[in-house]
């Protein structure tokens, strides 16, 4: 770069260093496609609003622990390394930039972040689980339903659909998790069947007595042959061990027999640690920590019983609360009133309140409403696992808030001298279980309306006090959330050009086919990014094979050392970025094989890179193939052909004036 441009990107690198905290708040810098990533000490030091107007700078939001600008492909190598030199720091690589980020947190952060990662990706299932158990318990207390075959075979059908997808949760737990540490997702499946096998006892009739247990005797240890039906924390366990080991394995065994040998070890040890104790351990801790709650609102008084609201929805996050049950109906032989059954219906639903709470707080976020509002109608019924795994425990304080609420609401319990006389359904059709003596039905409104409304109030609050909104909007309105997932996917700045082509040709410009498949609009893609043009209209293409091509004759200005994306010149001076897949930049390259090199003069229809599309849809990556016009000639628009399916080579886009 010229002596000009180095002095204009140290200014634009000093405003950033200053406006992020100073040098000493700087842990680390690297840069993706189009962006400047910065790890901080604290990221509430960084004034965002203030960075947004540094020159040339596009966009800036927070992504879990990294500020992320967006200067735009090429533009960005520059700057960062300016930055970089001026606070005397090497630049990073991206994967060295997450592990950074990694150190940063404490290990309860570490935890809870790798505990939200895993239940992201199955959400939609539990969410749909959660609003079909809703509807089942709504229709199976219609008596019109009841009595009419069809009405009744229909909400049979919903109920049993509702529970085998939380029968089943531990092996999408398991699967997820494997996943998220590493592991083929496959293996995931493998031990999440052998949890829930019917060769073993079922957990909640083991618990509450109602079935004969097998045991046996290995190595002098006692083995019960129970299954681990909602055992989520054991999923948990047993995921990340599995992944491990079938790291493990895959490195270590010789290729010739891989295939056959690595997944027999890893199924195997996998499968005797689960058994002999994995499981044990799981259950022994989950079943330690459900008598001391119970113990504590025996003995306790209100202590107890705001203690055990407000940290019963944690029982529900390691898939342990089915043992309460046992207690329940224990309770009811005993002394036919169940005061549990309240306390974990004001736990709910101020777990419910968090979650209107953290709504409240991102409105302008169309992803927090998508996650929010099926949320809190599933709370309703009393299944708070979307809210839990899909906002409070992602997001942090949510669940602080609606621990507080719950607690709050237990003390309501005990002074109105509340209970049920049943068990089994909480929250709003919970109110037919109440107990009508000392105006019951009235005190369980009251109960509900008050944890209702700490959790709501503690969730702003504390959110409002330590600020820990997951992420700020960028400046077209795209979810910062969503962003932060986009690796790499912006344009060429307009700014900056070090050369320009040698050839020039006239507009318009035919723009053709980078790779067969099928034609959309870049407002199909699957990432905002992309999706709400941030930078640049588009073209996409679902691709049918692992392989790009250039869309005209262009010379190549930019490939991203992550392989998955590649910026270049068209001859009439168009500025374009191929980026395959969504997020590929967490690849590190890894199924990328690039056949080009910067400056590179390619025609139409060259190859320009080989991917692996199975293997990387296989790691839970999109492949969908985009193409930004990042950088149109001035004047200039594209108009894009209709969506089909598509050839190399068939015209896609003309770009006109």
């Amino acid at each position: 770069m010229d002596a000009e441009k180095r002095k204009r990107y140290e200014n634009i690198a000093a405003e950033i260093v200053r406006l992020v905290g100073g040098r000493d708040n700087i842990l680390g810098v690297a840069h993706c496609a189009t962006r400047l990533r910065l790890v901080l000490e604290d990221n509430d030091k960084a004034d965002t609003k203030a960075i947004e107007d540094v020159d040339l700078v596009k966009g800036v939001f927070v992504a879990g622990d990294q500020l992320q600008i967006i200067f735009g492909a090429g533009l960005v190598n520059d700057v960062c390394q300016v930055l970089a030199d001026s606070i005397h720091m090497d630049s990073m690589s991206l994967g060295d930039l997450k592990t950074k980020a990694n150190k940063r947190m404490n290990p309860l952060q570490r935890a809870v972040k790798a505990l939200s990662d895993v239940f992201i990706e199955i959400m939609p299932g539990i969410l749909a689980a959660a609003l079909l158990t809703g509807l089942s318990s709504v229709l199976g207390n219609i008596e019109f339903v009841q009595n009419n075959d069809t009405l009744y075979g229909l909400s049979r059908l919903i109920n049993i659909s509702s529970g085998a997808i939380f029968g089943f949760l531990p092996l999408c737990v398991a699967y997820s998790t494997v996943k998220r540490f590493g592991g083929r997702p496959i293996m995931g499946i493998v031990i999440g069947c052998i949890m829930l096998t019917n060769s073993l006892a079922d957990a909640s009739a083991a618990a509450q007595g109602t079935v004969d247990v097998t045991t046996l005797h290995i190595f002098g240890l006692p083995v019960e042959l129970i299954g681990f039906q909602g055992g989520i924390i054991v999923a948990l366990l047993i995921g990340i061990v599995t992944a491990k080991l079938d790291i493990f394995f895959e490195r270590k065994v010789p290729e010739v027999i891989r295939l056959l040998v690595s997944p027999l070890l890893t199924t195997l040890v996998s499968s005797f640690l689960l058994f002999m104790i994995i499981g044990p351990v799981g259950r022994g801790l989950a079943n330690g920590i459900t008598a001391v709650l119970v113990w504590m609102t025996q003995h306790l008084g209100v202590i107890g019983y705001a203690a055990f609201s407000g940290v019963q929805q944690l029982i529900v996050i390691t898939g342990l609360h089915h043992v309460f049950g046992a207690i329940e109906s224990q309770l009811l032989v005993d002394t036919g009133r169940n005061f549990l059954n309240p306390l974990m219906s004001v736990a709910i639903i101020a777990q419910g309140g968090a979650v209107l709470g953290y709504l409240v707080r991102n409105l302008k976020e169309a992803k927090a409403k998508e996650l929010c509002i099926p949320s809190f109608i599933s709370v309703l019924f009393g299944i708070t696992e979307p809210a839990l795994f899909g906002v409070n425990l992602r997001y942090r304080y949510p669940l602080i808030g609606g621990c507080l609420g719950g607690a709050i609401g237990g003390a309501v319990v005990y002074f109105t001298d509340l209970a049920a006389l049943g068990f089994g359904t909480t929250v709003v059709p919970g109110i037919a279980l109440a107990d009508p003596a000392h105006n019951g039905y009235i005190n369980y409104i009251i109960a509900h309306v008050i944890a209702l409304a700490a959790g709501f109030a503690f969730a702003v609050l504390i959110g409002t006090i330590f600020d820990r909104k997951n992420a700020k909007a960028a400046p077209a309105a795209v979810s910062g959330a969503e962003i932060s997932q986009a690796g790499g996917v912006s344009g060429f700045s307009s700014e900056e050009k070090e050369t320009e082509p040698s050839e020039k040709a006239e507009l318009p410009e035919e723009i053709y086919a980078f790779a067969p498949g099928e034609f959309v609009g870049i407002e199909k893609v699957k990432d905002p990014t992309f999706a709400e043009k941030v930078l640049g209209d588009g073209v996409a293409i679902l691709p049918a094979e692992g392989k790009i091509y250039a869309p005209a004759d262009c010379t190549i200005e930019m490939v991203m050392d992550t392989k998955h994306a590649v910026g270049l010149r068209t001859k009439a001076g168009n500025g374009l970025l191929i980026h395959v897949g969504i997020d590929t930049v967490q690849l590190g390259g890894k199924y990328f094989d690039v056949h080009v090199t910067e400056g590179q003069k390619l025609k139409a229809g060259d190859c320009i890179m080989d991917f692996d599309k199975d293997k990387i849809a296989e790691e839970g990556y999109d492949t969908a193939a985009c193409l930004i016009f990042t950088e149109p000639v001035e004047g200039s628009h594209a108009d894009r052909e209709a969506e089909r399916t598509v050839a190399v080579g068939d015209k896609i886009a003309v770009i006109t004036e």
